[in-house]
């Protein structure tokens, strides 16, 4: 059974939509009808939501593929904090590990070292007592040779018989170390002798018996003597390579404990370094784990709520293609002509309430400048006068509004969160990256000056050495001149004193022998040219004077000199010694240096990566967070006031509907 006439004109007209007029003059009415019009406005409808269909893909593709492009992002991210994570962790374990190696071998060192010092004091205590022993031994020795050497010039200078010899050398033995033996040996050839020899004149005895016998002994005496010293010698030798290996082992051995330990706080400080970029770098993986759960969880939320959107969406362009389809069918396009009249009576019933409601969204909307407002004005001004209708258009503007408003306030949050975040690492890695730059070029700094100064202390050291070097050589040249004088200067002064010794004897004899005499009294005697201007021995004890002058002041000079060499080369050797460890040390400095600045420089890149990739994620959010033609309180404000403006043309076209 078909509807009645005006019932099928009533639903006809209440299935008007805002924006579009039924224009029901006759000439209209004679070109387009009101059935036709609707068919128009559904099927621009349709069009309009397939579009919308389109938009919303559109947009959930993008904000998908922003999804997918930053969780990869974060993964690698996070892949790479845990692949740094592992190898920090095993450079940690390496670092103390060997610091642990290098503490248990500057324990050896140290344990060596002691042991080396230890031996090196027992063999010179046991050297000083080996040359104590020589010291005493060779005194022995000395004055018993020195001895000899005295009993012989008084034997050879004067007639001594046996008897005279023995007492003599008794007499000696009381006041002279080192005669016993020369007297047990004359004794024992006073017992060899035969009794009753005659004596023999004094010159015959100094090739005697006596004479012979302590020559052999100084010649024996001598020999032990010069033995003794060989042995000195000897020991003193093997003593001096002993303590230059053991000084030189020592000496290597603290080299190597410095540097071992040098090594160990190096280890200590990288591990310290890289404990600190482990926590810092687990504290950036979980920052990044944290983000990615949380943009996955809000695409999860947000995919569900697209979904759900495309199938309403769907639905609805089903059910205006049905409601197409129906409109357009003959019964109702043919039906709707006839009953024109009656659609004109009902809208000029209700014009006056919906004229107010129109009058009402025009004022508002010139004021907000809201299009919305605008076109729903001009919808209702042309549409017909079907209140439930327009009801209808009103609400559901007001609810899309109130969608649009929790739409914007939730890409607003979203777009707080991340501006915040985003800024606030654009801040951090920016601090750090000029943090970074400043340390760089501390370090670089640094680095210079430490090589400057090294170069300055290594020319200084060859300096020094050179300076060493050249008085070496010229001490060396000193020292031999000044003992050549000095061996000169004692061997004429021994010769002239030998001279003298004879000269004295001579004259001494010749004036014993004027007085045994008695010559003539006008023939006076010769005595020789000792008296003339202070005679020969005169002049010979002056050129011994001076010999032994020159003697005396060259063996002065000579250790003047030489100790003023001994102190030079000690202040250089100190000073020397003191720049090769202030070098060395620079040289540690400056490697540790260097080591810092290339770790500070990995930092810097990888820190200046970060930031890129902050400020590429920043771009991104500007489009949709940060260029906006009015500010979100505007936009809030003015939502607002249109909602307000639709529930007041509501709230009239309601009231009159219920009259």
């Amino acid at each position: 059974m078909k509807p009645p006439m005006a019932v099928l004109a009533l639903l006809l007209a209440a299935s008007l939509l805002p924006g579009q007029a039924l224009v029901l003059t006759n000439k209209a009415s004679a070109q387009v009808t009101p059935t036709q019009q609707v068919i128009n406005m559904m099927t621009e409808l349709k069009s309009k939501g397939v579009k919308m269909v389109e938009d919303e893909q559109k947009t959930f593709a993008t904000y998908a593929e922003w999804v997918d492009d930053e969780s990869k992002r974060l993964a690698f991210d996070i892949q790479d904090g845990a692949a740094k994570i592992e190898e920090l962790i095993a450079f940690i374990t390496k670092a103390e590990s060997d610091a642990t190696e290098l503490g248990s071998q500057v324990a050896g060192l140290e344990a060596e070292m002691d042991q080396l010092t230890a031996e090196k004091k027992e063999a010179t205590e046991i050297r000083n007592e080996q040359h104590t022993e020589y010291l005493k031994i060779s005194q022995d020795y000395s004055e018993s040779v020195d001895a000899l050497k005295r009993a012989i010039q008084v034997m050879s200078a004067e007639n001594y018989d046996r008897a005279q010899a023995v007492v003599l050398l008794q007499r000696m033995s009381t006041t002279v170390p080192g005669m016993e033996p020369v007297l047990a040996a004359l004794q024992q050839q006073q017992q060899t002798s035969e009794p009753g020899a005659p004596e023999v004149a004094a010159y015959e005895f100094q090739a005697g018996g006596i004479v012979e016998l302590l020559n052999s002994l100084l010649d024996k005496f001598s020999g032990e003597l010069a033995d003794v010293e060989s042995a000195e010698l000897n020991q003193a030798h093997e003593f001096n390579l002993v303590e230059l290996h053991l000084t030189n082992t020592i000496e290597k051995d603290t080299s190597d404990r410095d540097e071992k330990s040098q090594a160990k706080s190096e280890k200590l400080a990288a591990s310290a370094k890289a404990q600190g970029e482990l926590s810092e770098t687990k504290a950036a993986k979980a920052d990044d784990e944290a983000l990615k759960q949380e943009i996955e969880t809000t695409f999860a939320v947000k995919k569900a709520t697209y979904e759900q959107n495309q199938v309403v969406r769907a639905d609805e362009l089903m059910a205006i293609s049905n409601a197409l389809e129906i409109i357009s069918s003959p019964e109702v396009s043919g039906s709707y002509s006839e009953h024109i009249n009656f659609l004109q009576v009902a809208r000029s019933i209700h014009r006056s309430a919906k004229d107010q409601a129109v009058v009402l969204l025009q004022r508002r909307a010139a004021a907000l400048g809201s299009k919305t407002l605008a076109s729903l004005a001009s919808s209702l001004a042309t549409a017909a006068p079907a209140f439930d209708k327009i009801i209808g258009m009103i609400e559901t503007l007001i609810g899309k509004l109130k969608e649009e408003a929790a739409a914007e306030a939730d890409h607003k949050a979203w777009c707080d969160e991340q501006l915040k975040a985003n800024k606030l690492k654009r801040n951090k890695k920016t601090a750090k990256v000029d943090e970074l730059n400043a340390k760089i070029e501390g370090l670089s700094a640094d680095i210079f000056e430490m090589g400057a100064t090294m170069a300055k202390l290594s020319e200084e050291q060859a300096a020094l050495t050179k300076a060493m070097a050249e008085a070496t050589e010229m001490r060396e040249k000193e020292k031999a001149e000044n003992l050549d004088t000095i061996a000169d200067s004692a061997a004429g002064a021994d010769a002239v004193k030998r001279a003298i010794v004879v000269l004295k004897e001579f004259y001494s004899s010749q004036q014993a022998a004027f007085l045994q005499q008695k010559q003539v009294p006008e023939m006076a005697a010769y005595k020789g040219m000792q008296s003339s201007k202070g005679g020969v021995v005169g002049m010979l004890e002056v050129i011994e004077s001076d010999f032994l002058r020159l003697q005396a002041e060259t063996e002065a000079a000579e250790k003047a000199a030489a100790t003023e060499y001994a102190e030079f080369m000690e202040i250089s050797q100190v000073s020397k010694k003191q720049k090769h460890e202030e070098e060395f040390k620079l040289k540690l400095d400056k490697d540790q240096a260097e080591f810092e600045k290339e770790e500070t420089i990995k930092d810097l890149r990888s820190t200046e990566e970060e930031l890129g990739r902050a400020n590429q994620y920043f771009e991104y959010l500007k489009p949709s967070c940060l260029q906006v033609h009015v500010s979100w309180e505007e936009c809030v404000a003015k939502r607002k006031e249109e909602i307000a403006a639709l529930k007041e043309a509501y709230a009239i076209i309601d009231k009159k509907s219920q009259e």
